[in-house]
């Protein structure tokens, strides 16, 4: 009975087929790669070429499983490498082959939470298969101290390219949007060029001297932008968890550390925590030196980061610290915001960020982020796109609240 509706199915589905468009088809073909063959995923498509070769590769992440390979029959894909080095190596470089470089991180992320891929990746033959990408590069902070020596050099090639790749696209934004917040934060009386007018600031300072009869303003002021100098205008101290749920924060805090601390008109300091503090300021001319310097895992204990990080602040109201952290406090709570308190009633612009990766709010602790925003220091998520805006209206000291809520919806 089964295999006469079977049929009748199949018999409907290859009729469809024969009369289907070109889209039509491809729909169709779309489907079957994505439900895995057999006769209930109701397409009736049969995979050939590399097409054929695509499906093999998915089925070993996402497949059901044979009769006696022991994964389970759930009726969708659900995955299985094995235990062989050599095996998963091939399977890394066919879908190289057969997807989009986009498509293959996030496949090679499901592989290493979903079929414990982990252990693996301290081979140096399984890090030269890998596409590189910042996830990959979190999995591999965090098994860095118990990675094989041969293993390491690897390891770090894919990290240096992905930080690369990362300063190409992010780098020259970042610098563009501080210094063209800094020169706007220095006024003066004195502009030397008309481009450094700030006429919005100007005309609101000169409405007094308007002429109706002429229609006109005259400016018996001018209010401009300083220029740029060597001096340095202000200090930015960037303060960052590294408990393992922010492993993706915490590689692109490392990146803007270093771009940021290139700037001569900021003094930047970048300190990491667990339940202990540790200063990577001197290692921010290098940015693979800095995520090493890291240990993703482990507990939190913020109130510990921030007493720390009270300890580097000399001008206070020249200050802005980013606090990149879930908000989980496994430490003192009611110290914590004691810190922040003292922070902000020094004049010291604190910004809570839960996380600066492209996957959006994490799950974090609400409470303690309500208890942030009733002090002024209300806590978000930020995209790695968005941060250098951020910074800029930091160092402009506009309303972050105001700027998250425009600028992050």
């Amino acid at each position: 009975m089964n295999d006469r509706v079977n049929d009748r199915v199949n018999g409907r589905v290859n009729g469809r087929m024969n009369d289907a468009t070109d889209a039509d088809r491809e729909r169709l073909r779309r489907w079957r790669l994505v439900l895995g063959g057999g006769a209930a995923d109701g397409t009736g498509v049969a995979l050939k070429g590399s097409e054929a070769r695509m499906d093999a590769a998915l089925e070993k992440l996402y497949g059901r499983g044979g009769p006696d390979d022991g994964r389970p029959r759930s009726g969708r894909r659900d995955g299985g490498l094995g235990d062989s080095a050599p095996s998963v190596a091939r399977w890394l470089g066919d879908i190289r082959a057969y997807f989009p470089s986009r498509v293959v991180q996030v496949m090679q992320k499901d592989a290493i939470e979903r079929l414990n891929l982990t252990r693996l990746l301290l081979e140096p033959e399984m890090l030269d298969a890998v596409e590189p990408d910042v996830h990959l590069v979190g999995t591999l902070l965090a098994l860095n101290k118990v990675m094989p020596e041969r293993a390491r050099e690897s390891a770090r090639a894919v990290v240096r390219k992905v930080v690369a790749d990362l300063e190409r696209r992010l780098a020259q934004r970042t610098r563009s949007a501080v210094a063209g917040a800094l020169d706007r934060s220095s006024r003066t009386s004195r502009p030397r060029r008309p481009a450094d007018v700030d006429w919005n600031r100007t005309i609101r300072a000169n409405l007094r001297h308007y002429l109706p009869e002429h229609g006109t303003l005259v400016p018996e002021r001018l209010i401009g932008y300083g220029r740029r100098d060597q001096a340095v205008k202000r200090d930015v101290v960037l303060c960052v968890d590294q408990s393992g749920s922010m492993a993706e924060s915490v590689v692109y805090a490392g990146v803007f550390g270093a771009v940021l601390a290139s700037m001569r008109s900021l003094r930047t300091s970048l300190v990491v925590f667990d339940t202990s503090v540790v200063d990577l300021t001197e290692q921010l001319h290098d940015p693979v030196e800095v995520l090493f310097g890291t240990q993703l895992g482990g507990g939190t204990d913020i109130a510990r980061a921030l007493a720390y990080c009270q300890g580097l602040i000399t001008r206070p109201r020249e200050t802005i610290m980013v606090l990149l952290s879930d908000l989980y406090e496994g430490g003192d709570r009611a110290a914590m915001l004691q810190r922040v308190a003292a922070l902000t009633a020094a004049g010291v612009q604190v910004i809570a960020l839960l996380a600066l990766s492209d996957e959006g709010a994490p799950a974090y602790d609400r409470e303690n982020a309500a208890s942030l925003a009733a002090l002024g220091v209300p806590a978000f998520a930020c995209t790695p796109d968005a941060f250098p805006d951020l910074m800029a209206a930091a160092v402009q000291r506009r309303d972050i609240k105001e700027w998250a809520e425009r600028a992050l919806t």
